[in-house]
C-alpha cells in the first residue's frame, strides 16, 4: 500500500458512514457500513492470526477508498444495501435470486373466497393476531419455501376444504350458464356458481381452512369431529364420511409437522459453514413454532471476515421482498445490532429481535442450522467439480480454446413472417443465470429470412459488453455461418459453435422412423461432432437450446396477445384513439382491462354502460385459445 493511502485511511472521518474500496483500476470491489469509519477502515491492517492472508489480499488489490458519511448506524445500513445492489462489488455477498417466496392469498372480502398462489411477499402490510395483511386488504400465508410444499398443502386443501378452485371470471362464466364445473361433478367444489351451497355454510370452509393455515389444526380437528358427530346421529353418513376424511387428513398432517419451540412465533435461524473464501448460510424457518424448511445460500470468492458477511446478507435478504419475521437467530454478533433491529421493527411494523444465542434451545437451532449449511456446502462443492469436469469434457470434444463457464445459446422465433424476435439464454457453470437472459426485437430484416435474422442478433450483442466463453446457435451450418459472420464483423473473435436437432433419415424402424443423432457444428470443421447420446454435455446443450426456444416463443405469444387485444380494441364501434388511451390510463394495462368486469369498464370516464359491455366481449372474444403455435 502505498503513503498516500495510508494517510487517507489515518485521516478518515470518525463519523458513520459507507467506505467503498476500490482496486488499482477504480473498480468498486468491496462496500462496508461503520458506526466509525476510521476506527473499522483500520481494523483490516491492525488484526493479526488468520486474517492475515485477507490483509495481504487488500494490500495487492487495493488501490483507492471512498467514503460517505452519514448521520446514523440506520442510514449507513440502508446506504450500503442500496450501493451493493447498485455496483455489486464481487466481495461482497450478492443475492442473485430474486424471486420473492410462495404464498397463498385468500380475500375474504369476497361472498365466495378462494385460495390462490402469488409470488408477492412485498403485499405484506402489517402483522397481527389474525395473520398477515396485504395492501389490498387480503389475507396471505406462507411464505411456503419451496413449489412442492405448497402443492402438498394445496392437495390437502382442495380435497378436503370445500372451496372453488376456479377464478372469478370463471365463476361468472358458470353463473352465465348455470352449470357448474366438472369440478363440482367429482366432488372437489361445493358449487357455489349454482348455489349449491349456502354462504353461512362456505364461510364455516373458510374459518376452517383459516384456521388450518393459521397452524391451528388441533382445534380444526375437534371442529370436524364435532360436526361429524352432528352428522351421524342425523343419520347423514355421506356427510359424516366425507367429514371422517377430512379429519385423517388433517391429522396425518399434524403428524408430519414438528413442533420445535414452545412460543408460537416466526423465526428464522441462520447457519453458517465456511471454508476459506467460500462459505454457505443456510435459513431455517420456523413458523408458529413449527420447523417449516430451509433455504441455502451458496457463496464463493468471500475473503471478508464472518461476521461482516453474515450483517450483509441480513441487510441484503430482508431489504427485498422476503418476509421479516418475530426474531432471528444468529451465529454471531453483529457490528451494530441496535440499528439493524430498528430498521427490521420499522420495516414489519412490530418489534423483531436479533439474538445470538449461547446455550439452550436456542442454541441448538442454531447448531441445526449450521449442520445444514456444512451439508449443503460438501454437496455444492460435489456438483460444482461435477459440472465443470463435465464442462472440461464439452471443452476437449469440441476443441473450445477456453473452459465454457458461461454459454450463450440463441434462437429466432417468428409466426407466418410477423412479430419476429430473437431470444438469449445464459448458464453459468451448467446452471441458467436468468438475470442475463434478453429478448431481442428484430428492427432491421422484413419477411422470413432466419439468417439475417440471427446476423443482427449477433452483431447488437456483440456490442454490448463483456462476451461468453461460448456461443450456441440453434440450427445448422447455415445459422452457424451467419452468426459467425456476425461476430468476425463486429471485431469479436470467441468459440462459436451450432446444435442441429435429431431428424428422420430412414422410415425402416420398428415404429416406422429411425432418428439421427443430434449433431453439433464447430467452426472450421468440416464435419459435425457426434457427442454420446446419453452424455451429460449433449445435455446441457440440447437444455440451453430447448431453453432459448421456450425463452422465445413465450415473449412471442406475449407480443402476439397485445396485438390481438389492441385489435379487437380497435374494431369495436365508438373506441377511437381518446378512448383507447383512457382505459389504458384507467387499468394501467391491457391485461388488467382484459381481468376487469363490465362493470368496472363503464367506470371509465366517457364509457358507458352499453359500450363497456361491447368492450367486455370483445377482449374475452379475443382470449379465445389460439390453435396456431409459433415456429421457431
Amino acid at each position: 500500500m502505498d503513503e498516500a493511502l495510508r494517510h487517507k485511511i489515518d485521516t478518515l472521518p470518525t463519523e458513520p458512514g459507507v467506505y467503498l474500496m476500490k482496486d488499482r483500476a477504480g473498480a468498486i470491489i468491496y462496500v462496508g457500513k461503520a458506526v466509525n469509519l476510521r476506527s473499522r477502515v483500520r481494523s483490516y491492517f491492525t488484526r493479526g492470526g488468520d486474517e492475515r492472508a485477507f490483509v495481504a489480499l487488500l494490500d495487492e488489490l487495493l488501490g483507492d477508498l471512498e467514503v460517505i458519511v452519514v448521520r446514523t448506524e440506520k442510514e449507513a445500513l440502508l446506504l450500503e444495501s442500496e450501493l451493493i445492489k447498485k455496483h455489486q462489488p464481487r466481495f461482497n455477498i450478492l443475492l442473485r435470486d430474486d424471486k420473492s417466496f410462495i404464498c397463498l392469498r385468500l380475500d375474504e372480502r369476497s361472498a365466495f373466497p378462494r385460495l390462490e398462489v402469488v409470488r408477492a411477499a412485498d403485499v405484506y402490510r402489517k402483522s397481527g393476531k389474525r395473520g398477515l395483511f396485504g395492501q389490498d386488504g387480503a389475507r396471505y400465508f406462507g411464505p411456503y419455501s419451496s413449489a412442492s410444499s405448497i402443492r402438498e398443502t394445496l392437495r390437502l386443501i382442495n380435497r378436503h376444504f370445500g372451496l372453488r378452485t376456479c377464478t372469478d371470471h370463471q365463476l361468472e362464466g358458470c353463473r352465465k350458464r348455470q352449470r357448474p364445473c366438472m369440478q363440482f361433478q367429482i366432488g372437489r367444489c361445493p358449487g357455489p356458481c349454482v348455489e349449491a351451497i349456502a354462504p353461512e355454510e362456505y364461510a364455516g370452509h373458510v374459518h376452517d381452512l383459516v384456521l388450518f393455515l393459521e397452524g391451528k389444526e388441533a382445534t380444526v380437528a375437534e371442529r370436524i369431529r364435532e360436526r361429524m358427530a352432528q352428522a351421524a346421529s342425523r343419520l347423514e353418513f355421506e356427510v359424516a364420511a366425507r367429514l371422517r376424511d377430512q379429519l385423517l387428513a388433517i391429522e396425518r398432517s399434524l403428524e408430519k409437522q414438528r413442533m420445535v419451540t414452545p412460543e408460537a412465533i416466526d423465526r428464522d435461524v441462520l447457519g453458517v459453514y465456511r471454508e476459506a473464501d467460500r462459505l454457505v448460510l443456510y435459513l431455517l424457518y420456523i413458523r408458529s413454532g413449527r420447523l417449516s424448511g430451509g433455504r441455502t445460500f451458496p457463496f464463493t470468492g468471500q475473503e471478508f471476515p464472518t461476521d461482516e458477511l453474515v450483517g450483509s446478507f441480513i441487510d441484503l435478504y430482508y431489504g427485498g421482498d422476503n418476509l421479516v419475521p418475530d426474531e432471528i437467530l444468529l451465529p454471531c454478533e453483529l457490528e451494530s445490532p441496535e440499528a439493524t433491529e430498528g430498521w427490521l421493527s420499522e420495516k414489519k411494523g412490530k418489534r423483531v429481535h436479533l439474538r445470538t444465542p449461547r446455550r439452550g434451545a436456542k442454541a441448538d437451532l442454531v447448531e441445526m442450522a449450521r449442520r445444514n449449511a456444512e451439508t449443503a456446502f460438501h454437496d455444492h462443492r460435489q456438483s460444482q467439480e461435477e459440472r465443470l469436469a463435465m464442462l472440461s469434457r464439452l471443452q476437449g470434444s469440441l476443441g473450445l480454446s477456453k473452459l465454457p463457464r458461461r454459454i450463450e445459446c440463441y434462437d429466432i422465433s417468428l409466426f407466418q413472417g410477423s412479430s419476429a424476435v430473437g431470444s438469449k439464454v445464459s448458464f453459468l457453470d451448467g446452471e441458467p443465470d436468468k438475470s442475463q437472459y434478453r429478448h431481442y426485437r428484430i428492427k432491421t430484416v422484413r419477411g422470413t429470412d432466419d439468417f439475417a435474422m440471427l446476423y443482427e442478433v449477433l452483431v447488437r450483442r456483440a456490442k454490448q459488453g463483456e462476451l461468453p466463453d461460448l456461443f450456441l446457435i440453434d440450427g445448422g451450418k447455415g445459422q452457424l455461418a451467419s452468426a459467425a459472420a456476425a461476430l468476425k464483423d463486429a471485431g469479436v473473435q470467441a468459440d462459436i459453435i451450432s446444435l442441429a436437432k435429431s431428424r428422420v433419415v430412414d422410415r425402416s424402424g420398428s415404429d416406422g422412423s429411425l432418428h439421427s443423432p443430434e449433431r453439433v457444428f464447430v467452426l472450421g470443421r468440416k464435419d459435425p461432432v457426434v457427442l454420446r447420446q446419453n452424455s451429460p454435455e449433449l445435455f446441457l446443450l440440447a437444455r440451453l437450446r430447448d431453453e432459448a426456444h421456450r425463452f422465445a416463443i413465450t415473449y412471442h405469444r406475449k407480443l402476439r396477445s397485445r396485438s390481438t387485444l389492441r385489435s379487437a380494441l380497435d374494431e369495436i364501434p365508438g373506441v377511437g384513439a381518446a378512448r383507447r388511451k383512457a382505459l389504458l390510463k384507467h387499468f394501467g394495462s391491457l391485461k388488467r382491462l382484459r381481468e376487469a368486469s363490465a362493470e368496472q369498464i363503464a367506470e371509465v370516464e366517457g364509457v358507458g354502460k352499453g359500450l363497456a359491455r361491447q368492450i367486455h366481449t370483445a377482449l374475452h372474444r379475443a382470449d379465445e385459445p389460439d390453435s396456431d403455435e409459433p415456429r421457431a
